[in-house]
């Protein structure tokens, strides 16, 4: 007797929309549109194909939820008063400097200014944040498994590593270079007209 094959996972329903499958190899760095052109690292694009690794984010991928604000989901575009953070925390400007991120901050921003730490993970609709914490046993077990609301304006933040142009030749020498690997949010509340989406390329 053959077994029936194992049901197809379903992007945006069984496995989020920025989730990396084992098909999509990290391909080098190059000027990547999700960061203005400028050096990030890139990776392949077969979403669907292989398993899902549900642990990582495909680089692109998030690179564009948080620069677009599009649901890690479901992939859509996210609107004022529909953004959830689940994995979000409130800290505070002296706790994001202390981590090295502070240059992303306005110096105007007192050491004890409320931040909401959103890291990697854009917010999603709150009909995605609640079927993801249903069928996400890494969320059920988190200790805080409230929804927040996201604020209405935000800092991007980026994450860099040394590496090569993937265009180097093996037998010349290459200088390393920052390329961006993922973008981090910093919600900022009760603040009006920041959304500080600093350009990043050259």
């Amino acid at each position: 007797m053959t077994a029936a094959p194992a049901p197809k996972l379903e992007i945006g329903v069984d496995v989020p929309w920025v989730t990396s499958w084992s098909a999509e190899q990290v391909i080098g760095v190059g000027p990547c549109p999700s960061v203005d052109g400028a050096l990030a690292v890139g990776q392949a694009e077969r979403p669907g194909q292989g398993e899902p690794l549900y642990p990582r984010n495909h680089l692109f991928r998030q690179r564009r939820s948080v620069r677009e604000m599009l649901c890690p989901m479901c992939g859509e575009p996210t609107a004022d008063g529909d953004r959830w953070t689940q994995t979000g925390r409130w800290t505070t400007a002296r706790d994001i400097r202390a981590k090295g991120l502070g240059v992303w901050l306005p110096p105007e921003f007192a050491d004890d200014r409320r931040l909401l730490d959103a890291g990697a993970i854009a917010p999603l609709h709150r009909a995605c944040a609640e079927r993801a914490l249903i069928r996400c046993p890494h969320l059920k077990g988190m200790d805080d498994t409230r929804l927040k609301a996201f604020p209405g304006a935000w800092i991007v933040a980026a994450l860099s590593v040394e590496a090569r142009p993937s265009h180097a030749l093996s037998n010349v020498p290459q200088r390393a270079v920052a390329a961006v690997t993922f973008l981090q949010l910093i919600g900022v509340p009760e603040q009006y007209g920041l959304n500080i989406t600093t350009r990043l390329g050259n």
